[in-house]
């Protein structure tokens, strides 16, 4: 059985960028302890996504660069670890930063930095630049090879993120995270990984940080599987609210197997159907209620 071990790293945010990193590598070592393959970090670790309720040009001037000490240490972490790390950042860019999740395999090599698509445009992170595009990689894991993609909390509630991840062949994604996962945000990620037959590891920060609560989750997308009677429960581990790391193990052979045989995912998809999709004007009315005004 090849099993995929993701710890998602529920944890707390410090005061300071190098308590933070401090505190983060301290963790990592107990996730490979573990015998995690791969280490995820909540959205935006390097500042603990402290942006909100403070002054717009503070926090702007927090961000970093994508090469700095903070963002290195994890790379040579992960080489030191024969671990992935997936680590999370306030991305210095041009006029306005970026939340930027960067990921790297287990010789410490970076394999991508994603730039979140779908940023919070009806709050404060109107002032991020959002990414362009998303990325899937052949990462190299002490388990063996897997194809994996990113996406930032908010991409959740696009189902084109997750879809577009697929479409380029991503079995898991990854996703940093800091909201409150209640019930339909939980939904959302199952969904996301039903219908597109991959699995989905979300990170979250603990109910000790405000407006968060911990719930971070696992969904592996294998709905049906040939020895069982009706669909299975495709969350394979949901965490509490308490800080902690929270390792899944994913099957991969299983995953495999499923989405050869299953009928989701790009088996029987008709893009020609779907041009609705792309068009920039919309000729159909629809009401837009922006979040302030609730």
């Amino acid at each position: 059985m090849n099993l995929l071990k993701i710890a998602l790293l529920q944890i707390a945010p410090c005061k300071t960028i190098n308590e933070n990193l401090e505190k983060g590598i301290e963790w990592c070592r107990k996730a490979k302890k573990m015998g995690a393959d791969i280490a995820l970090f909540p959205e935006m670790w390097s500042n603990g996504y402290n942006i909100y309720n403070r002054p717009v040009e503070k926090w702007k001037a927090e961000a970093i660069p994508i090469d700095s000490r903070f963002v290195n240490a994890y790379a040579e972490l992960a080489k030191e670890l024969d671990m992935a790390i997936g680590i999370t950042l306030l991305e210095q860019f041009k006029n306005n930063p970026r939340n930027t999740f960067v990921l790297f395999d287990r010789f410490g090599k970076q394999q991508f930095s994603y730039a979140k698509v779908h940023t919070c445009d009806f709050s404060v992170e109107r002032n991020l630049t959002p990414g362009e595009s998303f990325y899937v990689t052949v990462l190299d894991t002490a388990c063996g090879e897997v194809k994996v993609g990113a996406m930032i909390c908010y991409d959740r509630e696009f189902p084109e993120s997750a879809r577009i991840l697929m479409l380029k062949g991503a079995e898991l994604i990854l996703v940093p995270n800091a909201c409150p996962m209640e019930l339909n945000r939980l939904s959302q990620l199952r969904g996301r990984a039903y219908e597109n037959m991959l699995a989905i590891a979300t990170c979250n920060y603990p109910e000790t940080v405000p407006d968060c609560n911990g719930g971070s989750s696992v969904f592996d997308g294998v709905a049906y599987i040939p020895e069982a009677e009706g669909s299975r429960d495709t969350c394979i581990l949901q965490a509490e609210g308490k800080e902690g790391i929270y390792v899944a193990e994913l099957d991969l052979e299983q995953l495999r197997n499923y989405r050869e045989s299953e009928v989701h995912g790009n088996a029987y998809r008709r893009p020609n159907k779907y041009k609705l999709l792309t068009d920039l004007k919309v000729d159909e009315p629809f009401i837009r209620m922006d979040y302030r005004d609730r």
